[in-house]
């Protein structure tokens, strides 16, 4: 999908159903260009402050996300925005300045049913430290997850069963062999070396014939 700068209204179709009023106020007391884009594996999501040659806010979000997630990575990103207009460049793009605005600009759109009931939950866990990324919190991307179109037989290392085999992106192939605290113990099938998995990545389910 190429670029395309969306009008306020085209921003409805990638929003939780009744979302949409809730958000369009941000865009009407600032001035916003959004730009929905092709998936990016590197960020969800972008904010750039005004400069002299293009003197406004632009936000970029992907439009592959799911519509839970397309609204945490667009408030995420509108959390910067505020942040920028209070402090410029004076703090840390994510420190305790950004999270106030985050929780400042979520709150208000949590108990009105715009999220399933398991991403709700999720995100009020993940309010109490926010953090750069929605990725990085176990329990709410997994939640999101579960929200996401997936190719056949993809699934995450969490949801694979133990002792299944699996496919990383680069082609090599793993055994599930045990569930630790924070990661997964997994077996290399061609050298047999043992790896540790995050589990939250994204695999293949292969089978393998004996």
């Amino acid at each position: 999908m190429k670029k395309q700068e969306t009008t306020i209204r085209f921003l409805e179709q990638f929003l939780p159903a009744g979302s949409f009023e809730e958000v369009a106020p941000f865009f009407k007391t600032h001035t916003i260009h959004l730009t929905v884009t092709h998936e990016r594996k590197s960020v969800l999501g972008d904010y750039r402050n005004p400069t002299t040659a293009e003197p406004f806010h632009r936000i970029s979000v992907n439009a592959n996300l799911n519509p839970y997630s397309f609204l945490i990575t667009l408030l995420h990103e509108l959390a910067h925005m505020f942040t920028y207009v209070h402090f410029g460049h004076k703090v840390s793009p994510h420190g305790k300045e950004w999270k106030t605005q985050f929780r400042h600009i979520l709150i208000p759109f949590l108990g009105k049913r715009f999220f399933p009931g398991d991403v709700e939950k999720a995100l009020y866990a993940y309010l109490h430290d926010p953090s750069a990324s929605t990725c990085t919190d176990a329990r709410l991307f997994k939640a999101l997850y579960r929200y996401d179109e997936h190719k056949q037989d993809y699934l995450l290392v969490d949801d694979l069963e133990i002792n299944k085999y699996f496919e990383t992106e680069d082609g090599q192939t793993y055994q599930k062999i045990e569930k630790l605290r924070t990661r997964t113990k997994c077996r290399h099938v061609r050298t047999g070396r043992m790896f540790l998995f995050q589990g939250i990545a994204e695999v293949k389910e292969v089978t393998i014939k004996k």
